[in-house]
């Protein structure tokens, strides 16, 4: 299953549209005011089944995962020199970046591929490829793109 995820172009907040591979829209992300940086995620019928969660004052960033209302993990970047990794308390996953931070892989515990991930360049807003093993686990791999793309859009 492969999902597009883009950034809108004009919002005051984070906002972000995920498409299918027809062009149809699958996910609306909408930011929310608040201190760090909060992601609820609707689905194509408006109802609200996920939520992003920036943690403030943490050493590294963190980022809490809910599904509807229900905490379901956490994300949380790790210290390193040259390629982006994070760790995920969920599901026994964790991800690894290329240096460029442009694509990312998802594992789980036993090293089986849930999801690649690949940044377009030359777009006018943020815009990635979702290539998921498993359609059941596409609002997952959302929420950890979402978290990786709020923690980048934080240090810049």
């Amino acid at each position: 299953m492969k999902l597009l995820f883009k950034q809108r172009f004009f919002s005051w907040f984070d906002s972000y549209d995920i498409y299918d591979e027809s062009g149809n829209t699958v996910y609306v992300v909408k930011g929310q005011l608040s201190w760090g940086h909060c992601l609820k995620i609707f689905d194509r019928y408006g109802s609200e089944i996920g939520t992003v969660k920036e943690r403030v004052l943490t050493l590294l960033p963190k980022f809490e995962i809910y599904e509807k209302n229900n905490y379901i993990g956490c994300i949380s970047k790790e210290f390193t020199f040259i390629k982006q990794k994070y760790n995920i308390d969920f599901n026994g996953w964790h991800i690894d970046g290329s240096f460029m931070e442009w694509d990312y892989t998802i594992v789980d515990s036993h090293g089986n591929k849930i999801a690649e991930i690949s940044k377009e360049l030359l777009r006018m807003t943020d815009t990635y490829v979702l290539d998921i093993s498993k359609p059941e686990d596409a609002l997952y791999v959302l929420m950890f793109v979402l978290a990786i793309d709020a923690e980048k859009c934080s240090r810049n």
